[in-house]
């Protein structure tokens, strides 16, 4: 999900060791100093929540960390830095972001609230300033620094059958907490969009990914949904701000805490309405926000032990949440990633 230096491939291998060693001496070294996080409640009671969280919280063995609560909050040193006050004056929601666990730095967010999240509240967030270990896909890992936003969050469900959907309610949410957030402020859309299955792109490149993890118990899906977004770094490719730089006449910028605030309230409704009635009233704005729709992919299947490339239409998702295509012969099927490829994993009854 952290995907901030993967473009450094782009560039040339002397470019790529310097910038590759400095971040690594940098998240290094801080790596070595006691980690702070601040216990944050919207209201009174979340603020109770923190005050009894603040003995029972757990962390890697491999670090110090001090928690602190909200009153012991400084204001914020740098352009860069997460508004606490600010967000909450801005979310809206019942539930989701309420309870947050705010860091200028961490190891990652995700894995402090899969850790703890027996004793967290349901929507609770962890953000950080800046991430040195962020988890991805395959155990990638990410080193995050300061200028993206970085959280993670906590919910349940019930229907193992719906809960591979909820990166798509995410990410979703995101492009759509973007849209309000430009249109609230008189700029120019950016367009950002979803690359399936959990990717977000913006003008071509990669700027935002998502990772959901889950656990079964009590006969309930306990879900870390964790998301990284580059918001303010323009290098080695690009950034929210860099983009809007770029397209507004004027100068402007989005912020960290409003962008979290936004997908918050986005979020919770989007949510909800899954929870009610399905994916089905939410897939034509999927559709719209997603890079998919009747593109021409590449597919692998086997022929008598053989691998044969064929190529097939996208026409939308399956009921699972896999892309459901159509070949050359008009024969549906439903196309499951395979690293960098597509493979055909089951033939659908019917032709279109």
């Amino acid at each position: 999900m952290y995907l901030f230096f993967r473009g450094l491939s782009k560039y040339p291998t002397k470019f790529k060791f310097k910038a590759c060693f400095f971040l690594s001496s940098l998240m290094e070294s801080q790596s070595e100093a006691p980690i702070q996080l601040f216990l944050c409640g919207k209201s009174y009671a979340e603020k109770e929540i923190a005050k009894t969280l603040q003995f029972q919280l757990q962390f890697p063995n491999s670090s110090q960390f001090l928690l602190r609560l909200q009153s012991q909050l400084q204001k914020p040193t740098t352009t860069t830095s997460f508004r606490v006050d600010s967000f909450f004056n801005s979310l809206s929601t019942s539930r989701f972001g309420r309870f947050l666990i705010w860091s200028p730095r961490l190891p990652s967010t995700h894995d402090i609230v899969s850790m703890n999240f027996s004793e967290l509240p349901v929507g609770a967030v962890c953000v950080a300033d800046l991430q040195f270990k962020g988890r991805g896909r395959s155990a990638n890992v990410w080193e995050s620094p300061p200028g993206c936003l970085m959280f993670s969050f906590t919910l349940q469900m019930e229907d193992g059958r719906i809960v591979p959907l909820v990166q798509y309610i995410a990410s979703l949410a995101l492009t759509e907490a973007i849209k309000d957030l430009c249109f609230e402020n008189g700029l120019p859309q950016l367009g950002v969009k979803i690359k399936w299955p959990n990717d977000l792109f913006l003008n071509g490149l990669k700027v935002g990914g998502i990772l959901c993890t889950s656990t079964y118990k009590s006969k309930k899906f306990n879900i870390s949904v964790g998301i990284g977004l580059n918001v303010d770094n323009k290098q080695p490719t690009t950034c929210l701000n860099a983009r809007l730089q770029q397209i507004a006449s004027m100068s402007c910028q989005l912020r960290k805490d409003d962008i979290l605030a936004s997908f918050f309230n986005k979020f919770e409704n989007f949510f909800d309405l899954f929870l009610s009635k399905g994916f089905k009233p939410l897939e034509e704005l999927y559709y719209q926000t997603w890079l998919h729709s009747g593109q021409r992919v590449t597919i692998q299947d086997n022929c008598e032990g053989q691998p044969v490339d064929n190529v097939v239409t996208i026409q939308g998702l399956t009921s699972s949440g896999y892309l459901l295509a159509i070949g050359d012969d008009g024969q549906m099927c439903e196309l499951h990633p395979d690293g960098n490829r597509f493979r055909r994993y089951v033939y659908l009854h019917g032709r279109a």
